[in-house]
């Protein structure tokens, strides 16, 4: 989806969250103006996009690969941003094209490898995203799609949040569901190293929800510490949603980091030392 034509040939690249698709951007698109082309493609499972092929096991190289095509034809260096699922893939897409990006902006991004690698230091918080992936997988092979949806939503969005959508979204998630897991699978089995990660010298924006889920709130203080450049942002009375309940307040900070970071550093300024920042919490003006 492109919800803006191009006037300049700075390009943001915006990924969605599981479940979701590229409208969520709509209020960074907005907040952005015309001085930026924002573009969002969708993952597998969309309805726009379609099922995974099946010719082998997904990965999440596989998810990025339409993404890194896409940063491939892009004149210039871009600025990336995602969410959940689609921060994940971001990381992927930044540490398989570092060169080309100019800023990443990450809003709890589910990158459970992370987890997984950094053992006991996270093990409950990765036995906590290993439990609600089982509990998907289960509706998702006995055939309960609803019931694997309702699990979903209601760990990310607070008990009883799928039976307050609207019929209409209610069956959209149904039928985006039988990809969860693969996504899932594809999260927590990425094989990139933590000391990859080190490597990335480009500003980076780590955000998350004051209510985050302990497993998301562990990848944004895992990721702050690993990446030399990296700035958080706690957004205020938000959750994992963040994007969608606080959309303003978000689309606030990444256009602000994108904005920065389009500027060139001054003489003799170098990246931040690891860990030496805490996170900055930020006022959402929303309810």
């Amino acid at each position: 989806m492109r919800t803006r034509t191009a006037r300049t040939t700075t390009k943001v690249i915006a990924l969605h969250c599981s479940g979701a698709g590229a409208g969520q951007w709509k209020t960074l698109g907005a907040t952005l103006g015309p001085r930026y082309d924002i573009e969002a493609p969708e993952h597998y499972g969309c309805d726009g996009t379609g099922q995974w092929s099946g010719e082998h096991a997904f990965t999440l190289a596989d998810e990025a690969r339409r993404t890194i095509d896409l940063v491939d034809r892009c004149p210039g260096r871009i600025h990336l941003v995602g969410h959940s699922y689609g921060g994940g893939v971001a990381l992927h897409v930044a540490l398989s094209r570092p060169d080309r990006i100019r800023s990443l902006s990450l809003y709890e991004p589910s990158a459970f490898h992370l987890l997984k690698a950094s053992g006991p230091v996270a093990h409950a918080e990765f036995a906590e995203i290993v439990a609600i992936t089982e509990e998907t997988g289960r509706g998702i092979t006995s055939g309960d799609y609803r019931g694997a949806a309702s699990a979903f939503i209601d760990y990310w969005c607070g008990e009883g949040a799928f039976a307050r959508l609207r019929p209409a979204v209610q069956s959209a998630l149904v039928r985006w569901v039988p990809k969860a897991p693969l996504d899932f699978r594809a999260l927590i089995e990425e094989g990139t190293p933590l000391e990859a990660y080190a490597g990335l010298d480009f500003p980076v924006l780590v955000m998350r929800g004051e209510h985050a889920p302990a497993p998301t709130r562990k990848v944004a203080d895992l990721l702050s510490g690993l990446l030399a450049g990296a700035r958080t942002v706690v957004i205020e009375g938000a959750g994992h949603m963040g994007p969608l309940t606080h959309p303003e307040a978000v689309a606030a900070e990444m256009v602000r980091h994108i904005e920065l970071s389009a500027r060139p550093a001054p003489a003799g300024i170098r990246a931040r030392p690891k860990g030496s920042r805490p996170p900055v919490a930020v006022g959402s003006g929303a309810q």
